[in-house]
């Protein structure tokens, strides 16, 4: 019974984790390409509020209930495929936290061309361009953390 309850949850947070991404993606690049300030900076205020709710969720679900797993069923946590997946997970983290605050700031320079009527200001595009270099590879590595979690490969892991 703990066994399915732990791989439950932890299959919920990888969903999350990867659905929450691509929606975040999907709504911050639908808002952009729109170009208007007002419905930027209403999108960007609830993707942020999602990241938080959401993604900062399973961020802690994963790691406590795939450790959990590891013990259950008995997998070395110096399996190759593990140790894989935990180095992209803090791979996913070092970028995901930049892109985080990324958000934030291109919500409150959206807001503010918006509340003074003004273009969205050069610096939005900046960090808008490095938005996307940094979540592209964050998301890259958390489906690949899915697939080493579903077909567990034989690697090898460099110590």
């Amino acid at each position: 019974m703990t066994y399915f309850v732990l791989k439950y949850l932890h299959i919920v947070g990888a969903a999350v984790l990867l659905g929450t991404g691509s929606g975040i993606a999907f709504f911050m690049l639908a808002a952009h390409v729109q170009g208007k300030p007002a419905v930027i900076a209403a999108v960007a205020r609830i993707v942020v509020i999602a990241d938080f709710v959401f993604t900062a969720s399973a961020v802690i679900i994963q790691p406590v209930t795939g450790l959990l797993l590891v013990r259950n069923v008995g997998y070395e946590i110096t399996a190759g495929w593990i140790m894989w997946s935990l180095v992209l997970y803090i791979l996913t983290g070092l970028f995901w936290l930049p892109v985080v605050w990324m958000q934030m700031r291109l919500r409150d320079l959206a807001a503010a061309a918006a509340a003074s009527n003004e273009p969205l200001p050069a610096s939005y595009y900046t960090i808008f361009m490095w938005w996307c270099a940094f979540g592209v590879p964050a998301f890259m590595a958390v489906a690949m953390i899915i697939w080493l979690m579903i077909a567990k490969p034989q690697l090898v892991f460099f110590y």
